[in-house]
């Protein structure tokens, strides 16, 4: 025993064995016993509070109960056979049932005696009663009843409890790893964090977590295993950072020139707001530093980072190189260039535009353009990453939508030049400041937090279905003022499991009260073909239809500023994010907008908080937080593929403030110590040379 250690494998520890360890490892992927003592309870019984039979409620998560056993009978046949006890105190009695080890059961409870109960309380026949109750003999002459601490429970699963190894079981391998390894429980955070920040010592901190003797120190507990999960995802982020800027030098764009000016000074149809003055300005000096920048822009729909994108893809081509911007989508792809085509005119610069769809003609000439440098930007999906795309000499790229690619698609961008171009990255799926601090902490990130003078915010409004026929009314009136809309639903057919207003039941609806040939309908979703697709899009954006009724297709890309109306159904079965982004479709021009969340009578609560949420506000940072809160970090749009949210028990939602003092922890120590050459500081260099072995192509955000 003495010579086992955290990176033991768990087979070896003592009550584990082989099978054990077998089922442990698919269940749960703990591995070492390093990796048991990291596999936290997911919450805490309180053994020091005792409730009434006459308090008890189904609605509780479990209850403590001292009372008398006053019976015990075995009930039922074969299958159907189960042990029933009566238990009573002196506000009333329920019953007690177990399906399983009747036997054993029936040998050690003595009816009469008194016992300590603990359970979940539910209702069966009207009558509340406890299933498999734990049940401990009360001795009046012992204080502690119960347990009479915070006893941990953790998750188990149904091939977990086979092995004897629920709650309790791990409970007990737990208590014989502390005892086996506490020895080697050293710290690893520098004493003067530890002082900065009040934080327990970490062999202190790994046993209250699992064995608190009181809320206080389990709080301390909590707090100080939060800060060192924050603390060293900082670290590996802010290391990335800094050897990226040693390691890839950058181009240097030392001028502005002609194609920037002209733009700017007689092409930009509308003044930049101070917010993208600001972001151009910010990637206007990353240009000039001689290293490689990595910048995030996100600003909400409509708030125009294509515009900032363009100005400093002509930076780049004034200075000598080209610059490609990849989206996720052909429409968006499309998109992009028809607006930017629109924007520079002919005599600017040489754009084009690389698809699935490009003929092979149109192919030809575009690479051959590349090659010899006549080809300035090109806008395209991933077409763009296909390796007989090859430039001249391309200086910058810009990734739309970025979490919509992997890494890898990302960084094959990077291959396209033997000193790698400049990377801006952005989105309009606006990320909370702690997600952005964790995700893309090892970038530099710009926000745009402004909307173009003119926009009126879009009126968004709930609707139960009951008030169909307003919704309807509504149509017709924007119709009748020259206006389009868009009438959005979750799927396709009819789904057996969920209850939805489907599409094409929705089409007949939609038909029925406008129909042809007063009304014009376009119709697109995810299943028709590409070419169907863009026809029906092109249909509505040349105002041939008024209403697209659509998937969540259109959620990316669609831009149409004559669309004024947003109709979301099943608004309840959508996320926040994807609500926020569907909004977005509308209120591109300078007339009133409107987006109606139609819903069912019947809401969840965390339902009436999303859609309460969209009424209430346009800014889709507040939504965003209000996202991350309800659905956590790992489902949030493209955060599961970043691989850097190694998080068990922080949480971004609430553990902001944590967040903020791990972050600025690791700044200081870089500013001070930017090798971390210093004694104090070497079990973080240690930790680094374990996790860090350089930068790999595929750690490029």
């Amino acid at each position: 025993m003495a010579d086992l250690s955290l990176i033991t494998p768990i087979e070896y520890l003592k009550g584990v064995g082989p099978q054990k360890a077998d089922v442990i490892k698919k269940e749960l992927q703990i591995f070492t016993i390093g990796d048991l003592l990291s596999y936290y309870p997911f919450r805490y019984i309180d053994r020091t509070v005792f409730h009434k039979i006459r308090q008890l409620d189904a609605d509780m998560y479990s209850a403590q109960v001292l009372g008398r056993l006053i019976g015990l009978k075995e009930v039922g046949e074969k299958r159907a056979k189960r042990l029933v006890g009566q238990f009573k105190d002196e506000t009333g009695s329920i019953e007690l049932v177990w399906f399983q080890s009747i036997t054993w059961l029936q040998k050690s409870l003595k009816v009469g005696s008194a016992y300590v109960l603990y359970g979940k309380p539910s209702v069966f026949n009207g009558q509340i009663s406890i299933t498999h109750p734990e049940m401990e003999p009360y001795q009046a002459q012992v204080k502690n009843l119960g347990n009479m601490t915070l006893q941990p429970v953790y998750s188990s699963t149904e091939k977990l409890k086979k092995f004897n190894l629920d709650s309790k079981g791990i409970q007990k391998l737990q208590q014989t790893a502390l005892e086996t390894v506490f020895r080697q429980l050293t710290e690893q955070l520098p004493a003067y964090l530890l002082a900065k920040h009040q934080l327990m010592d970490q062999a202190r901190a790994t046993v209250a977590i699992h064995f608190p003797q009181s809320q206080e120190e389990l709080t301390q507990a909590i707090k100080r295993i939060k800060f060192e999960e924050l603390f060293y995802i900082q670290l590996k982020l802010l290391k990335n950072k800094q050897l990226n800027t040693k390691k890839f030098r950058g181009q240097i764009f030392s001028k502005v020139g002609d194609k920037f000016n002209t733009f700017f000074k007689e092409r930009i149809p509308f003044p930049l707001t101070n917010a993208q003055k600001r972001v151009v300005k910010e990637i206007r000096q990353d240009t000039v530093t001689g290293a490689q920048m990595n910048r995030l822009v996100q600003g909400d729909v409509g708030s125009g980072k294509t515009v900032v994108a363009l100005l400093t893809m002509l930076l780049a081509i004034d200075n000598g190189f080209q610059a490609c911007m990849m989206a996720p989508t052909e429409i968006l792809a499309t998109q992009h260039y028809t607006g930017l085509k629109e924007l520079l005119g002919e005599d600017i610069c040489n754009i084009k535009l690389l698809t699935g769809s490009t003929s092979t003609k149109q192919r030809r000439i575009i690479h051959e353009e590349l090659e010899n440098g006549s080809l300035d930007i090109l806008i395209g999906t991933h077409a763009l990453i296909e390796d007989k795309v090859k430039f001249k000499n391309l200086g910058f790229v810009v990734i739309d939508e970025q979490h919509r690619f992997g890494v890898e698609q990302r960084a094959k961008l990077w291959r396209k030049n033997s000193i790698p171009p400049h990377m801006l990255v952005m989105t309009a799926t606006p990320i909370p400041r702690t997600l952005a601090m964790t995700m893309y902490g090892d970038l530099d990130i710009s926000v745009i937090d402004e909307l173009p003078a003119g926009r009126k915010p879009i009126k968004t409004v709930h609707f139960f279905e009951s008030s169909r026929l307003r919704m309807f009314g509504l149509i017709r009136e924007e119709i009748a003022k020259g206006r389009q809309v868009y009438v959005v639903f979750p799927l396709i057919k009819e789904s057996e499991k969920l209850d939805l207003l489907y599409l094409e039941a929705g089409l007949e609806n939609i038909q029925r009260e406008f129909p042809l040939p007063e009304f014009k309908i376009s119709i697109v979703h995810g299943k028709m073909p590409v070419k169907d697709k863009d026809f029906e899009m092109q249909r509505f954006v040349k105002h041939e239809t008024q209403i697209m009724v659509a998937t969540t297709v259109i959620e990316v890309g669609v831009n149409v500023p004559n669309a004024s109306v947003m109709i979301i159904e099943n608004s309840e079965r959508f996320g926040l994010s994807q609500l926020h982004q569907l909004r977005g479709r509308v209120g591109r021009g300078a007339e009133q907008s409107f987006c109606i969340l139609m819903s069912s009578n019947k809401l969840s609560k965390e339902g009436k908080l999303r859609l309460n949420t969209m009424v209430r506000t346009n800014d889709g940072f507040e939504i965003a937080e209000v996202d991350l809160e309800l659905r956590g970090p790992g489902d949030i749009s493209g955060t599961q593929q970043s691989g850097v949210l190694e998080l068990k028990l922080a949480n971004l939602a609430t553990d902001q403030q944590l967040l903020s003092e791990a972050r600025n922890s690791v700044i200081d120590i870089f500013k001070e110590d930017p090798e971390m050459t210093e004694e104090r500081h070497a079990s973080l260099r240690q930790y680094l040379a374990r996790k860090t072995d350089g930068i790999a192509w595929d750690k490029i955000s």
